[in-house]
This record gives structure tokens, sequence and C-alpha cells, in this order.
């Protein structure tokens, strides 16, 4: 895998135009995040851009309600032929089996390969004062998000979304062949924002992350190209 190929870059914008012209100006990115926000307010015409263009789509809608709810969607998802598709850890073991299942099933209607299903461990923006404060959960963040994690891969699904400050603890109990995303990195001349748990591109990597979602430090830019360009080439002095 080439460096620029693990940079995951978030199209967070609310119109279908408005991505798209992100894309343009970033020809260089092979690898788009499409959430909430554009789905939502564009639907699906975007996933039929970029597949148009070749890219690899990160559909990061973070699915959680009951199984068969979870596997409705994962199998409609799958349809779309994207490449990485998330669902929250917390839905239960039932739910994970049940989308694993039913992705697959809708990536087959279709003719696509299967997307690989990731599970959301603890949202970066949350801290281990949120997490035992507001959330009452007993557990460590670490032992936490190590728990989740375990869960995913027990369920069949192909690896997990994490703080890149867990990664490593998380690469070494679950092993080479469990898929690792992390959000939450930023690089040491871009503001933190909203992110609580974060590391640099070259240290998540190093920790054991296989793709790097990063966003405004590249789409905020003053020039974007460049930004996406010099993270590019931190990168390759480590991987």
């Amino acid at each position: 895998m080439s460096v620029a190929n693990r940079i995951i870059v978030p199209l967070d914008v609310a119109t279908e135009d408005q991505a798209i012209a992100l894309i343009d100006r970033l020809p260089q990115v092979s690898f788009w995040k499409v959430g909430l926000e554009l789905f939502v307010s564009s639907g699906s015409g975007i996933l039929t851009e970029l597949k148009a263009r070749q890219k690899q789509i990160f559909l990061d809608l973070k699915f959680h309600d009951i199984p068969n709810t979870v596997a409705g969607a994962c199998r409609a998802a799958g349809r779309y032929g994207v490449d990485l598709l998330t669902v929250h850890a917390t839905a239960g073991r039932d739910a994970l089996a049940a989308a694993q299942a039913a992705a697959i099933a809708g990536a087959a209607e279709m003719g696509h390969p299967a997307p690989q299903l990731l599970a959301i461990t603890v949202l970066t923006s949350l801290n281990a004062r949120s997490l035992a404060f507001d959330l009452k959960i007993p557990l460590e963040l670490p032992e936490y998000a190590l728990h989740m994690a375990l869960l995913a891969q027990e369920s069949g699904l192909a690896g997990a979304v994490c703080s890149p400050q867990e990664v490593a603890q998380l690469r070494q109990t679950l092993g080479d062949r469990f898929l690792f995303v992390c959000p939450g990195v930023r690089p040491s001349w871009s503001e933190a924002g909203d992110q609580r748990r974060t590391l640099t591109p070259a240290a998540a990597c190093q920790a054991g992350a296989n793709y790097l979602v990063i966003g405004r430090p590249i789409t905020a830019a003053a020039d974007p190209v460049a930004a996406f360009a010099r993270i590019c080439e931190e990168l390759a002095t480590v991987v």
C-alpha cells in the first residue's frame, strides 16, 4: 500500500457540489470518507460519483440499532460498492454478526466485493472523564476500547475504528490481520480541534494503524494540496 493510499480524507461538507469541488481540488487523494452530514443532505449520488472516478470509499454512517435494522442498513450500503463501512460495537454481538452477513449479501447482489465492516470502539471526541462520569462506564478507556475491538473480531468483522492512542495495545492483542482505522490524527503543525485523543500521522502508523482519517489539517488548510503532500512526506519516513 502506498503512503497516499493510507490517508482517508473526509468529505465533511453539506452538499454534493461542495464535495465534488473538494475532490477536484485534491486529485491526489484516492480514499474519501462520506459521513452523516453529506449522506443525509445529498443522498447516495456522491458515492456514484466517487465510484465513477475510481476512488475508494469509506462510508462512515456508524449504524447503531437493533440487529434487524442494522442488518437492513448494511445490506443497502453493501449494494453501493463501498470499501469500508462502520457500525457501533455497542449495538452488540448479534447486531455485529447480522451486519457482517448483510453487508456481504448486499454487495453480492450487485456484483461488488464485500465491504470491510469496522466497529466503532470509542469516539475520539470522548475521554476517560466523559466515559466514567457521563456514560457511567466503569472500565478504564483503553480497557473498554479493547473489549469493543475484541467483540468486533469475535463477531467476524474485518476491523475497528479507534483512537491512535489505543491502537498499539489493540494491535498487540488482536494481531496483524485485524484492520485499524484511526481518526483523531493531527500533524504536529495543526490544531487538535474537538479531537481529545490524538497522535501525529507518523506516530499513529508506527503504533499499528492501517489507515488514517485526516480532515481539517488538509481540507481547511490554505493550500490543501501542499498540506496533503506534507503529510505524505512525513509518513514516507516511517512506513
